[in-house]
């Protein structure tokens, strides 16, 4: 995507930097083989807790900015009488969690009311039918569009100042389930759902079964334990002690738990009781029980941006034009990748990453894992790097913005950033690929001016994806994105004298022969036959021998 400038100008590109690994991993697996009296005794946990949850959200809530240490530890010890002392400590942080989510969610909202205020005060100020320019839009286009905008510039300003004074006296709208699930409930014919299906996901949804991790307990989490084995157990609260059948408050389950992905790290963990975090939920719609494990990983050390330009690397397009935008009833969404050498020359032809959009949420993300897979095993044959665009389009989608243009705003808020910026960087950082972040300014636009004429030939045919990973790249590697131009038509030749990086008239030996290099020829002549090159008679030149022999043409009399 183009990068917007001021009034003034292009906007300043921001500097190439490594992407760091991320901070945590978490695994998923199904709980397989629950007899019906663990579902059972999971619910009636999961629900107890789920209600101490609340009550406890709602107290943060109350608190508000003048929350402390004191009102913290206050209401851990309420709980611990009620559960224990672990799950208070796993409640009361779940809950600060939720708080702070909800407190960044409200900044964003007011950050997104604030530019549309802004863009709407500007479209006002300007005459009727005014155009405008691809960094700023223009006038509305009719004293109606004008009327009714004015009158949204109302609504959104009181929206604004309700969410500033919600933000400074510290209150935050949170609903434990979520608050699409909860308009459903008004919505059940659209949602093609019954009140008994949607009552047993709300319920799945309200529940509270995950437990922190402890290092130095036994298999690091002392609330939910996982064996090496795959065996599961929970410490129940103090309430629902009578359902335990072991020893210690303990409820043991049926099934056995094996994580396929990264299972090795997990045991290796766990068999060093190393603090593991873990969640059980349920699926309603599939009527599954999964068990889902965390931990946090050390910081690693960053590869210097020298050591990743050394041998090159591999530029990615990730974005969508507006022709593959008619293309969306099929969900077809390209991903271009170009092989650049240390110099920034594209080296073979470039490869496409597809992967469409349609179906489940699921669905989606198994497409997009899937074309990262192919994409990094690339990179991976090769020994190389991957160089993206550091995407952010959070303040780009608004109708006040890019007006009238839905297509363009579909466009953008179809393109999966955050999902495909969290799943390559996890990927990568799993097969030990470094990451390259570039600024997307102008990638697309000075890449398909630059360089998809070059690239294109009668064999190959260069799109405007394809020249923007080919600026990507370059921009990684420190080149700029524009190709070397050639010199001027006088200094091509020897319009005035000899160029630089030629020998000079009066430089010694710029007419001697070449030297005689031994050996046997590829030329049909042999070694020591035919004109030498150093005979200066054998040569057509004036002055010379050569031109008087018997072959010469004599010249024409002037005069009988």
């Amino acid at each position: 995507m183009s990068g917007l400038g001021g009034a003034g100008g292009l906007r300043v590109v921001g500097a190439s930097f490594v992407v760091p690994c991320p901070s945590g991993v978490a695994v998923r697996d199904r709980l397989k083989g629950l007899t019906a009296q663990d579902e059972t005794v999971l619910r009636l946990v999961g629900d107890h807790l789920g209600s101490l949850a609340s009550g406890d959200l709602k107290a943060r809530c109350a608190a508000g900015l003048e929350h402390d240490n004191e009102a913290w530890a206050s209401r851990k010890r309420e709980l611990t009488g009620l559960s224990s002392s672990r799950w208070a400590g796993s409640l009361t942080k779940a809950t600060h969690d939720q708080w702070a989510l909800a407190r960044r969610g409200l900044a964003a909202h007011i950050r997104r009311l604030e530019a549309g205020v802004r863009m709407i005060r500007h479209r006002l100020s300007l005459p009727l039918g005014e155009k405008g320019s691809k960094r700023l839009a223009g006038g509305y286009r009719s004293r109606r569009e004008w009327h009714a905008k004015a009158r949204r510039l109302r609504v959104l300003e009181d929206r604004l100042a309700a969410a500033r004074a919600d933000w400074a006296a510290g209150r935050v709208r949170v609903v434990r389930g979520g608050k699409r699930l909860l308009n459903t409930r008004h919505h059940l014919e659209q949602a093609r759902l019954t009140e008994e299906r949607w009552r047993a996901r709300w319920e799945a949804s309200r529940r509270f079964l995950q437990a922190d991790g402890e290092s130095g307990k036994r298999y690091g989490n002392e609330t939910i334990r996982v064996g090496p084995d795959g065996q599961v157990s929970i410490k129940l609260p103090a309430p629902l002690a009578h359902l335990a059948n072991t020893a210690h408050g303990r409820y043991v389950l049926t099934a056995r738990i094996a994580f396929a992905h990264r299972g090795e790290t997990w045991r290796d963990r766990v068999g060093a009781n190393r603090a593991v975090a873990y969640r059980i939920h349920e699926d309603v719609q599939r009527n599954r029980w999964y068990l889902t494990a965390s931990w946090t990983l050390p910081p690693a050390q960053t590869v210097p941006l020298t050591a990743v330009r050394a041998g090159g690397l591999i530029g990615v397009d990730t974005n969508a034009d507006l022709p593959h935008a008619r293309l969306r009833s099929r969900g077809g969404t390209p991903t271009a990748a170009w092989r650049l050498d240390q110099h920034g020359n594209p080296v073979g032809a470039p490869r496409r990453f597809d992967y469409t959009l349609s179906g489940t949420a699921d669905h989606r993300d198994a497409q997009v894992r899937h074309a990262l897979t192919r994409l990094l095993h690339w990179a991976t044959r090769h020994g190389l790097a991957i160089a993206v665009e550091d995407l952010d389009f959070t303040a780009e989608t608004t109708r006040e913005k890019h007006g009238r243009r839905k297509k363009f705003r579909q466009l953008i808020s179809g393109m999966p950033v955050a999902r495909l910026r969290a799943r390559l960087v996890s990927m990568a950082a799993e097969l030990g690929i470094p990451l390259v972040a570039v600024d997307p300014a102008y990638t697309s636009k000075w890449g398909a001016q630059h360089w998809q004429k070059p690239l294109t030939s009668t064999t190959r045919k260069t799109t405007r994806h394809d020249a923007a990973a080919v600026a990507i790249g370059r921009r990684a590697l420190g080149h700029p994105i524009r190709r070397r131009t050639a010199p001027p038509r006088t200094h091509q030749s020897d319009g005035y004298g000899h160029r630089t990086v030629q020998a000079r008239p009066e430089t010694p030996g710029r007419e001697e022969t070449r030297p005689r290099i031994p050996g046997p020829r590829t030329r049909s002549v042999p070694p020591g036959r035919g004109a030498n090159a150093g005979n200066q008679n054998t040569q057509h030149r004036p002055g010379r021998s050569a031109e008087q022999g018997f072959w010469q043409q004599d010249s024409l009399p002037l005069s009988l």
